[in-house]
């Protein structure tokens, strides 16, 4: 396992790696000082980097980058149809259920979008309370918000929505 941190215009990210794909990438909550990458960083790492770095300046909408889904089935096809949710597009936690085949699944849904391990590039801030509101991100509310009006100002106008 190797770990990197890369300092976003919304907060320090965590990143972590096996020698050949992204495990993780997690907001730092602490106040605490990140160091820099250092000499020791995997090339996937470097990568993630570069692709967070294009994705902040607004030319980058979808990740290159090898990363690995590890969860339970139900969990991994959760977050695999967050995959498919265009940036600068949202979706509600009903609309996500129903595309899993069960309208039920809800709160099952919210759940596993919550245990997501690769924020940004799993983009789990892509999806709304039922009500249109912001509900539910492990990186804060505010960094949600950030992360929707950022993709919003670089999405073609074919995709702009309502966001709030």
């Amino acid at each position: 396992m190797f770990k990197a941190f890369y300092k976003s215009p919304i907060g320090p990210l965590e990143i972590i790696s096996d020698s050949t794909a992204i495990l993780e990438v997690n907001f730092v909550r602490s106040d605490r000082e990140v160091p820099e990458p250092g000499k020791y960083v995997t090339d996937v790492i470097r990568q993630c980097i570069k692709e967070l770095e294009e994705y902040f300046a607004g030319t980058r909408k979808k990740f290159d980058v090898p990363y690995k889904l590890e969860g339970t089935d139900f969990q991994v096809r959760v977050w695999k149809e967050l995959e498919k949710i265009e940036y600068g597009a949202t979706v509600t936690y009903s609309e996500q259920a129903k595309k899993l085949g069960d309208i039920k699944a809800i709160r099952a849904v919210g759940t596993a979008n919550g245990k997501n391990r690769l924020a940004i590039i799993v983009p789990c801030h892509r999806v709304k309370g039922n009500d249109g509101s912001l509900v539910g991100y492990a990186g804060g509310i505010d960094k949600k918000k950030w992360l929707l009006l950022h993709e919003q100002e670089h999405s073609d106008g074919a995709v702009r929505q309502s966001l709030f």
